[in-house]
This record gives structure tokens, sequence and C-alpha cells, in this order.
């Protein structure tokens, strides 16, 4: 079956190349010894055989030139163009001589689209096609009417057979140069991907030293935000009891805020231990959130003399740690700067499970302040302390928004100056798992 031209660019199957380098004379061989073995009941005079002969060895040679002209010059070229039509015009007479030189005439089928342009192939096959009808009605010329009819027959056979293998073998090489296309994409595509990955890598790298060092800054702040609410707060509360001490009226009152304060530095003592561990408050090592607010406000109430109550509404659930640690924080700054800054005779602390989150109310009927009139910080967990409406730096407002954000909760406070404050934060009920 012919191919077409474009092969010759592409690696050639070993079979194809093995039959190209040696098949023309193996033809040939058989063509020499069924002619000879049917010479005589052919016909043939000894100069017929000997013509044949001759022609025979001239293959040889001329076989060579066509193997050599195909390695010098890979493709079809004028010069193995020509050495194929004389291998045909070679082939033609020998199968007049004696058409069992069909055999060695064939060779043109499969080679026609290795040594020809392309728009010399069907001529070649054509000329081929010739041969191969001559021998097949007995050999060339035809005699008489019928056997020209024949040898047309045969010949539009071959013809016909030459044109559907020729459009298959089309078909074929252009279903493998489709391939051939598409592997070439599909490497392309494969070196692009490789290549993107090795910057996804990189960049992969790049991301987690960015996050490893963001979370060391938030963590960092998130310490800072600890210690203030914890220690900070106990100091000043020790301060506080020891400015009474200062001065108390007598040694009873003295002794009792000296107590307070005895207390309040154990507490502090306790809380920075627990910092550095996991920086769970104290309060809930051993109760629950609720437990742990009740004694909060309980604790605040009697350092300050204000009426403090606690108020827990819905089912209560165990929270989890990170959940009640941010409440429990929230609330202790909540009341420390409701003592430092509103004077507050009355507060009330509500703890709320609302079915999927938790509500924490702090409302006090203290001086208040103007919320819009303090500034938001962008610095994370700084502080926004107010008195009258005027902020100073610290861990305040923006810490506990900070604190309520970081758990996917919220902060909003409400307030207006003589009118006290509210300060409510909503976080989801995130269920302890242990």
């Amino acid at each position: 079956m012919p191919d077409t031209e474009g092969m010759t660019n592409t690696v050639e199957p070993l079979r194809r190349v093995f039959f190209d380098s040696w098949g023309p004379y193996v033809l040939l061989a058989v063509s020499v010894v069924t002619a000879a073995g049917a010479a005589r009941a052919l016909g043939m005079t000894r100069d017929e055989m000997y013509a044949a002969g001759a022609l025979a060895v001239t293959a040889v040679p001329l076989q060579m030139r066509l193997g050599r002209a195909r390695q010098n010059t890979p493709g079809p070229n004028r010069w193995s163009a020509a050495l194929y039509f004389t291998r045909w015009a070679l082939g033609f007479v020998l199968a007049w001589l004696n058409p069992f030189f069909a055999f060695y005439a064939a060779a043109g089928y499969y080679s026609a689209d290795r040594h020809l342009p392309r728009r010399l192939v069907m001529p070649g096959l054509c000329l081929t096609a010739i041969t191969m009808a001559g021998s097949q009605i007995g050999g060339l010329p035809p005699q008489g009417l019928l056997a020209w009819t024949g040898f047309v027959v045969v010949f539009g056979a071959n013809l016909g057979l030459v044109s559907v293998f020729t459009r298959f073998g089309r078909q074929e090489q252009a279903l493998t140069q489709a391939q051939a296309g598409i592997i070439a994409e599909l490497e392309r595509t494969n070196t692009a991907l490789q290549q993107a990955l090795d910057e996804n890598a990189a960049l992969h790298a790049q991301l987690l030293v960015q996050a490893r060092e963001a979370g060391v800054a938030d963590e960092r702040r998130r310490l800072a935000a600890e210690i203030h609410d914890t220690i900070a707060q106990g100091l000043t509360g020790i301060i506080a009891q020891l400015q009474v001490v200062a001065n108390a009226p007598d040694l009873d009152t003295a002794r009792t805020h000296l107590e307070r304060a005895s207390g309040l530095a154990r507490h502090s003592l306790g809380e920075a231990r627990r910092s550095v561990h996991n920086l769970t408050p104290v309060a809930l090592a051993v109760d629950g959130l609720p437990e742990a607010l009740k004694k909060t406000v309980t604790e605040w109430g009697e350092r300050t003399g204000a009426r403090a109550d606690f108020t827990v509404t819905g089912t209560i659930e165990q929270l989890h740690d990170e959940v009640a640690a941010t409440l429990l924080r929230i609330c202790q700054e909540a009341l420390s700067n409701a003592a430092r800054h509103a004077r507050p005779a009355r507060v009330g602390v509500t703890l709320s499970f609302m079915g999927d989150e938790v509500t924490l109310d702090i409302r006090d009927d203290g001086t208040g302040f103007d919320p819009a009139a303090v500034p938001r910080r962008t610095v994370p967990h700084s502080r926004l302390r107010s008195s009258g409406g005027t902020p100073t730096g610290g861990f305040g407002l923006d810490g506990m928004r900070a604190r309520a954000e970081r758990i996917a909760g919220s902060l909003t406070v409400e307030s207006e100056p003589g009118c006290g404050t509210a300060v409510s934060a909503r976080v989801p009920l995130v269920r302890d798992d242990h």
C-alpha cells in the first residue's frame, strides 16, 4: 500500500526501513527464479533470455543507487525521481520479456512516495499499474480485442486499488500528523505546567515564610493583649487597693484592702503562669464560662463598691476554650474600662446562648461617651480608653473588637455622654469536643 509524502520527515518503522533496503532485491531474485523456470513454457528465445539476464543484473546497481540517494538526501528529489522512472522502465521491459518479472516491478507500488515528489506520485503509480496489468493478462503486448479488453479491465482494477490505498494512506498520514501535533502540544503544555508547578512551589515556600512571620506577629499581639488583660489589670487593681490603704481612716479598713491587694496579686501570678503555658484564663481552668463570669462580676463589684449583676439566658453549652477565653477577656476589659472611666453605680452582665451563637452584653449607668468621636485605630489590638469622649492608647475597645473578630465574631458599642455604655459581643457558638 503506498504511503503519502510527509512520512519521509518522520521516524519510520524498522520493518519499513528493512523492506525498502532489502525488499527490491528479494523481489528481483524471486522474479529471476520464476522467470527462468517459465522461460521455455512462455516461448522465450535465447536472445530474450540473455537480454532479460543482462537487465536483471543491471537492476542490482540501479537499486543500490536508489538506496544511496535515499540515504544521502532524505525525501524526494529530482535524482531519486529519475532513478525511480529508470527502474520502472527496466521493470516494464523485463515484464514485456517475461511476465513473471512483475514481482520486481511491484516494488514501484511501495516506493513511489519515497522517491517521487507529490505531483508525480500518481503518475508513477499509474505506470506501475500498467506493468502489473500487462503481466496479469499473460504478458505484453495484448493480442487481439479480447486481450486488450482484459488489459483495460485489469488496469482499471489496479488503478482503482492504487487510488483507494493511496487515499487510505493519506488519511492515515494526516491522522499521524495530527497525533504528532497533539503530542507536541502536550509536551509544550507539560513543560509550561512544570514551569507553573515550579513557580507555585517557590510561591508556596514564600507564602509559608510570610504566614510564619504573620503568625509570629499575631501571637505577639495576642500575648500583649493577654498580658494587658491579666497582669496589667491585676497590677492596676493592686495599685488602687494600696492607694486606699494609704488613705485608710483605720486599721481594719487598711487590712481589708491589703487582703484584696494580696488576692489580686495571687490571681495575677496565676494568670501570668497560665499565660506562659497556654494563655488560658485561670478562671476557666476549673469553672465553665458562666461560673467564671459570675465570679469576675462579683469580685469586680466588691472591689469597686458598685452594684454588679450577672444573668445567663438560654441553654448553657460547654464552649470551646478559645470562645470562652475570648468572652471572659472581653468582659474583664469592659469592666476594667467602666471602673476607670465611667464610674458607674450599677453594671449588668448578661450571657445569652442563642442557638448557633453566643452574646455577651455589659451595660453600665456611668458617664458614657460619644463613640463617633473615638476613632478606630488601624493598629491591631490598640486600646482606646474614653473619658468624656477622649481616647488614649492601649488595648481597650480595639482590643475587645480584635478578640471577637479573631473567632469570626463582632463587637458593638453604644453610648452617649451621661447615659451610660452598652458593650455587646456576638460570637459563633463553637462547642468543646473534648
